[in-house]
């Protein structure tokens, strides 16, 4: 790229001294056919060269543009990657708090802002090359008071267009949180249009976006008018500035120090100047502009990695072929989501190579916070996490995370095919593989009842299909990924018993090669376990198999017997 860069220095200082030949040869024509005399070939040669002075300033000028698009485009490419890469490495809880369509949004207007500065920046460099080539021009052929006057026009206008642009730089402030607003809130209802249709409140959408739409109108409508108002000021300040230099000109017309030609050539290169510093403006401020548009997403990338990895990772074995099952333990492990309340109080456990083990009870008892610190979405604040005897803080989080495969209770697709999210489990799977993992979670021949089959769209998070038929994707991908640890959240929570009891069977074949972590509110589907850990206000209330915690006759023995001693809650 940086002989490119170069190459295009080159052309513009080219495109600009062809530029400045044009009023020069523009002036020799005037005067030349001035005098009837001299009405031969001569005139007709500097007309034709006039013409391609003009051609190559113009040719020049585009060849420049060309040759610096790929620049442009790349750097703003590489910015809008570096930004989204960057929101991936972000903790769960940034991604939480922040509205998903406003992230975006300021990604896409940084992006742009990144390409109007590059682009804009390339049309500032030639316009002020051209003021000092059109200035030293002047000043040459005429006196100093022509530049005196172009000095003074170009310092005014300059200022008049900081101080004014400054000023608007809150409105377009202004006018992007309240597009920002609009946005996450036209994303976060579509995203929920079945909960929106559920209780009727099409038109309370509709209100608050349409709210949200009127304040962005607001201030997009004051923007255009202060643009208008700096057009304006703009056009004012050069206007007087040419009459004023023109007066002079005429003067000296008159008075026989310059011809009518250099009459011509004076008003011609301060038109040829009114036009980029007219630009400038324009320039200026989209610069602002775009540097505003930026401050987002500088905003976002500049976002403290919460979670980070260690600078020397320790290594750790992903997958199951030749790797043993992993151990899984927490350790006095402390944590909250917040400051004012925590929500693990010392939790303890250890889940041997090959182990089973269950996690038990009420609504916000801590069951999945445990799944996310093993995933290690956050940190805990005291104890550790370990996996095969090391805390997780030493290894990369990407290898961690291939460790472990999770069936959560509220699966989410991508928008593609039932085949992709599959394969999702480990890119670059065969379609053979990804069949297979289809026939464990009994899935296969619902696909291939399908018309398209494997391409068969899933809609917008998966919104196409059933929660159960979801909930068997997540566990084929799952499958497919084959990790040494595996993490069933309420898997199969939205399955009918029969289907249910099918999949159980497939899990049960799956997970005894593997470390099974079983989040579960059907206390019939871990009764099998190695050891069931019941939870109560994020503490470990009770531990052991089923039939010794059934004999302890505590908060187990009250949890089945109130699903009356099987999983009652599943439908027939």
């Amino acid at each position: 790229m940086r002989w490119r860069v170069v190459l295009v220095l080159c052309v513009m200082v080219g495109g600009e001294l062809a530029t400045l030949a044009v009023p020069l040869v523009y002036s020799r024509v005037v005067d030349r056919l001035s005098h009837p005399v001299s009405l031969a070939w001569a005139p007709a040669a500097i007309i034709v060269g006039y013409g391609l002075v003009r051609l190559v300033s113009a040719a020049l000028t585009n060849l420049r543009d060309a040759l610096f698009a790929p620049v442009r485009f790349r750097v703003a490419r590489q910015a809008a990657f570096r930004s989204f890469e960057h929101m991936h490495k972000l903790s769960l809880r940034f991604h939480l708090d922040r509205h998903t369509g406003g992230v975006t949004r300021a990604i896409e207007r940084g992006t742009e802002g990144v390409e109007t500065l590059l682009r804009m920046g390339m049309s500032l460099s030639p316009t002020i090359l051209q003021a000092v080539l059109v200035g030293a021009v002047i000043w040459r052929l005429f006196d100093w008071q022509y530049v005196a006057l172009i000095v003074l026009m170009i310092a005014a206008y300059i200022v008049f267009t900081m101080k004014f642009t400054a000023w608007r730089l809150g409105i377009r402030r202004r006018m992007n949180d309240t597009n920002t607003e609009a946005t996450g809130k036209a994303l976060d209802s579509l995203l929920n249009y079945e909960t929106v249709k559920y209780f009727g409140n099409e038109a309370h959408e509709a209100r608050r976006y349409d709210e949200a739409q009127a304040r962005y109108e607001v201030a997009a409508r004051t923007t255009q008018y202060s643009l208008g108002a700096l057009n304006f000021g703009q056009a004012a300040i050069i206007a007087i500035a040419l009459t004023l230099i023109m007066l002079l000109a005429g003067r000296d017309v008159e008075a026989g120090r310059i011809t009518v030609g250099q009459f011509v050539m004076v008003n011609t290169y301060l038109l040829q100047l009114y036009g980029p510093l007219n630009f400038l403006g324009s320039v200026y401020s989209a610069i602002r502009t775009a540097m505003v548009d930026l401050e987002h997403m500088f905003g976002l990338i500049e976002e403290d990695i919460e979670v980070a990895d260690p600078k020397n990772p320790r290594p750790i074995a992903a997958h199951l072929q030749g790797a043993a099952p992993a151990e899984v333990a927490f350790k006095d492990v402390h944590f909250g989501y917040g400051p004012e309340r925590e929500i693990l109080h010392g939790v303890s456990f250890t889940a041997k190579p090959g182990m089973k083990l269950a996690i038990v009870g009420s609504t916000g008892a801590g069951k999945s916070t445990i799944s996310r610190l093993l995933f290690r979405f956050y940190d805990v604040w005291s104890g550790a996490v370990m996996v095969d005897g090391h805390d997780i803080r030493e290894y990369r989080q990407a290898d961690l995370r291939a460790a472990i495969g999770v069936v959560p209770q509220d699966t989410v697709l991508f928008n593609d095919s039932i085949g992709y999210n599959i394969a999702y489990g480990r890119l670059g799977a065969t379609p053979a593989e990804v069949e297979h993992a289809a026939r464990l979670a009994q899935i296969h021949d619902f696909i291939v009842s399908l018309p398209d089959g494997y391409q068969t769209q899933v809609g917008e998070r998966g919104l196409k299909l059933s929660g159960g038929e979801k909930q068997r994707v997540a566990i084929a991908r799952t499958i497919l990924k084959d990790p040494r640890i595996l993490v069933l959240d309420e898997a199969t929570s939205a399955l009918d018993t029969h289907t249910e009891q099918e999949i159980q069977a497939a899990l049960k074949t799956v997970s005894a090669r593997r470390t099974t972590l079983v989040i579960a509110h059907r206390l019939s589907t871990i009764v099998d376990a190695d050891e069931i850990l019941v939870m109560g206000q994020g503490q470990v209330l009770e531990r052991g198999t089923h039939d010794a915690l059934l004999a302890q006759n505590g908060h187990y023995a009250a949890m089945w017997a109130a699903q009356g001693g099987v999983d009652h809650t599943a439908t027939p």
